[in-house]
């Protein structure tokens, strides 16, 4: 046995440097120092199907140091996933299977986007959260349809990283013993030794954060210690663990221990030394022998024949418990719940004045019993948010008296960064939609994952309130300007700035239609109208054409608004109509992303050809020109005032938003109105 378990890591160490070496660019030092451990948690204990990779109760691996990805995808192909040897020998090129660093979208078994560094292991919280709450809401005696290990391996580097603080101080309180990390503890990174800039205990912090700390002083060559260890944090079910393992990053390598073999190739002579080293023939490339490929597959094999013990139990578990089972078969397979648009609010301008925080409060509500897969939760923001619904039970461990971990509501604390990557990661579980709110202005503390919620096309719902000037004396350091030029900006996002009640729910509606996106629900704190011509049918197409104010048969103006400036859009439109007798029509424009997914017919029909256009938005003006002739906000940081006082000082008020419009259609009174480029 000994024989072929060193043969199996030698093999992935010279695969490694093997993929690195062709593509002339990567990270063989990580990889050749955690091919151990990673065949030791592989092949002795990670529970896994390669021929149905996204069995729900597998376990999940996470390589949170994503630039040591040529490792994964070596225990891939070992494994029997679907990457080949040719993908191997395509590390990093254009439209390969195995890109630079590991991508959910792209390759069989990757459970999650990694590089960004300290997203991974906080991705795996998230996970663990997801496993603990399935568990507890669908286990009963004799039916664990839900029992499975959250192991992610994570660097120096990820463990500089505050997001991964933030999230393993939130894991040690929540107490997820079914969290495993291992930490390669290799002493170098990109700038050199970690002694120029990273010397504290890493273990007494875990320790102090509330988790089970281990270590094993020779992770190149003690198979034996790594086995006890994940056996010891597998037997600790009250805490998380982190197991230190000493490692030489580049093992093998001229360069070892060092910088030098990080992220760069090894070069033709290194390699050819190394392979000599490890008893493989120095001139060929990319070799796997057969006995190897048998021991990986026999792991392989055992995986198959869990999944199919565990689908008898599901068997089972469906003749006695037949609704629970239905439920979760539901959860599993992504299908949301019959009913679910029939149960959101909907409004008439009868109805009074409520800011879209406390509509989207109302949303919740409705929809929280009937969705039960939606679990989420506030950075220290519940009172201002909204998000916590009538009988809400938190998400906390039973010992702690304060919820339990079938509680669906997450107490996420001031962490605003690691909530939004715990929240990934309970996406990337499966068969929950997870929720996350702060104020607007505080996405930004959280870009690095959200952006990353979009890259790896998760259903995130980021429920963010306090969405302009309208937050009024908290001034500028809480007034987001840039924030929603920056969401628009960024791929694969949905950003929602609704305008009333019916916009509320339109946009809960589509963020969790869309399957495959996060959704930004930019709600306000003041107050606002419930406007005529809204409705949720219209408000799903992302923009439309609210009302129309004159008695002209073609308007002469047209202002879009959104959210809390669309009622200023329909003021000032009724005050151009009754004072300057014009036809102005109001476009309301909730969803900038939906809206350019409509036919060009559809778009041009909204934004009427040959009618000069002006749009109103209490934030930056950036992006506008693209859907008007002349954009009206903020493009600059806001300031500390009272509500009422900040609009009339930045000129977002109808007697001044009606002076720029009269002075747009003089100037097109005798010039061409140019159409506008909706080809998108």
């Amino acid at each position: 046995m000994a024989g072929i378990n060193q043969l199996s890591i030698n093999t992935i160490r010279v695969l490694a440097a093997d993929m690195v070496q062709a593509a002339n660019s990567g990270h063989p030092g990580a990889p050749m120092g955690c091919a151990p451990m990673a065949h030791v948690l592989f092949t002795r204990f990670l529970k896994a199907n390669p021929k149905n990779s996204k069995w729900l109760n597998r376990d999940r691996f996470v390589l949170s140091n994503g630039h040591g990805c040529a490792l994964q995808y070596v225990l891939l192909h070992l494994m029997g996933y679907k990457v080949t040897m040719d993908d191997l020998k395509n590390f990093r090129q254009l439209g390969s299977n195995t890109p630079g660093h590991p991508e959910n979208t792209h390759t069989d078994g990757i459970e999650v986007t990694t590089g960004p560094l300290g997203q991974g292991i906080s991705n795996a919280v998230g996970m663990a959260i997801a496993e603990r709450h399935l568990a507890a809401t669908f286990n009963k005696p004799g039916f664990n349809v839900i029992d499975n290990t959250v192991y992610a391996i994570a660097g120096d580097g990820c463990l500089q990283e505050g997001v991964a603080s933030e999230a393993s101080s939130l894991a040690g309180h929540l107490q997820l013993g079914n969290l495993i990390v291992l930490y390669d503890s290799n002493g170098i990174q990109i700038d050199g030794s970690t002694k120029l800039g990273f010397t504290e205990n890493v273990l007494e912090r875990y320790a102090s954060y509330g988790w089970h700390t281990l270590e094993v002083a020779d992770g190149d060559n003690d198979l034996e210690g790594l086995a006890r260890a994940i056996e010891a944090a597998k037997a600790e079910t009250e805490r998380p663990t982190l197991i230190k393992v000493e490692t030489t990053i580049g093992f093998g390598a001229a360069k070892a221990g060092t910088e030098g073999v990080h992220g760069a190739p090894l070069g033709a002579e290194s390699l050819a030394a190394v392979k000599a080293l490890f008893d493989f023939d120095p001139e060929q490339k990319f070799s796997v022998s057969d006995a190897v490929y048998d021991y990986y597959g026999q792991r392989a094999a055992e995986g198959a024949r869990r999944e199919e013990e565990w689908n008898a139990l599901l068997a089972e578990y469906a003749q006695a418990h037949p609704e629970l089972h239905a439920e979760l078969v539901r959860r599993i397979a992504g299908r949301l719940p019959d009913g679910l648009e029939k149960a959101l609010p909907r409004y008439t301008p009868e109805d009074k004045p409520v800011a879209t925080r406390k509509l989207s409060e109302v949303v919740i509500n409705a929809i929280a019993g009937l969705v039960p897969e939606l679990i989420g939760g506030s950075a220290d923001l519940t009172g201002s948010n909204l998000t916590r619904w009538k009988g809400a039970v938190d998400f906390q461990p039973e010992s702690t008296g304060l919820g339990n971990y079938a509680g669906r509501y997450v107490r996420y604390g001031v962490r605003e960064h690691g909530m939004a990557a715990i929240s990934n990661g309970i996406a990337a579980y499966g068969a929950n939609i997870p929720f996350a709110s702060t104020f607007l202005n505080f996405i930004s503390y959280a870009a690095g994952a959200t952006r990353l919620s979009a890259l790896s096309h998760l259903r995130v719902l980021y429920i963010m309130t306090h969405d302009s000037i309208g937050l009024g004396e908290d001034g500028p350091t809480h007034q987001p300007i840039e924030t929603m030029a920056m969401l628009r900006a960024t791929p694969n996002y949905l950003n929602f700035r609704p305008a009333d009640g019916n916009e509320v729910s339109a946009a809960y509606l589509a963020a969790l239609q869309h399957s495959d996106r996060p959704s930004v629900l930019s709600l306000t704190r003041q107050n606002l109208p419930q406007l005529e011509g809204s409705s949720i049918e219209s408000a799903m197409l992302g923009g439309y054409n609210l009302h129309t104010y004159g008695s002209g048969a073609n308007p002469d103006l047209l202002i879009v608004g959104t959210g809390s400036e669309t009622s200023l859009a329909v003021d000032t439109a009724k005050l151009l109509a009754k004072e300057n007798s014009l036809t102005v029509k109001v476009v309301s424009m909730p969803c900038l992303e939906l809206f350019n997914a409509q036919s060009d017919e559809y778009r041009h029909s909204v934004l009427t050809p040959g009618v000069p256009s002006i749009s109103v938005e209490a934030l930056s003006t950036f992006g506008w020109h693209k859907y008007v002739h002349r954009p009206i906000g903020i493009d600059s940081f806001g300031a500390s005032g009272p509500v009422d006082k900040l609009y009339k000082h930045f000129g977002l008020v109808p007697d001044v938003v009606a002076g720029k419009a009269l002075k747009l259609i003089e100037y097109y009174k005798n010039r061409p109105v140019p159409t506008l480029d909706l080809e998108f």
